[in-house]
């Protein structure tokens, strides 16, 4: 019998990456390829962000990708001046969550932003981004 082979691309994904193994890891293979992917749910329409294999609403696991483009506003940030174990090289940096209408984003605006361009409301995009230690992640741009 052949060894099942292990799709752990996940631990690509993160400055700490937490988990290695989940139903979603062709996230990571699509960040490689510089794009930012949810799932929607193809039987009710539902859109998910992060992406998820599994429909809450209708309990569908029928899900196909979309790519997380254009603009999105600026909900709410904060400035984070403490870190959890594994960001304190990262500090300080700026959380925030972007509004794209049928979704939502969490993630962090770029460095190279300053502080006082931040405002609610602002059109901010994301994109692919990857770490000086090969991990891949996300942030938020000016759009």
């Amino acid at each position: 019998m052949a060894k099942k082979e292990v799709d752990d691309r996940f631990k690509k994904f993160g400055t700490v990456s937490f988990t290695a193994i989940t139903k979603t890891n062709d996230f990571v293979g699509h960040l490689e390829q510089g794009k930012i992917m949810g799932t929607k749910c193809k039987k009710c329409g539902l859109q998910f962000f992060p992406p998820r294999a599994d429909c809450y609403q209708c309990l569908a696991s029928d899900m196909e990708w979309f790519e997380v483009g254009g603009a999105g506003k600026l909900m709410a940030y904060s400035k984070l001046q403490y870190g959890p174990m594994g960001f304190e090289g990262d500090l300080p940096y700026c959380i925030a969550v972007l509004d794209y209408g049928n979704f939502k984003v969490f993630g962090r605006i770029a460095k190279d932003i300053p502080d006082e361009e931040i405002h609610i409301g602002m059109e901010m995009k994301a994109v692919a981004n990857k770490l000086p230690n090969d991990q891949l992640n996300y942030v938020f741009q000016k759009a």
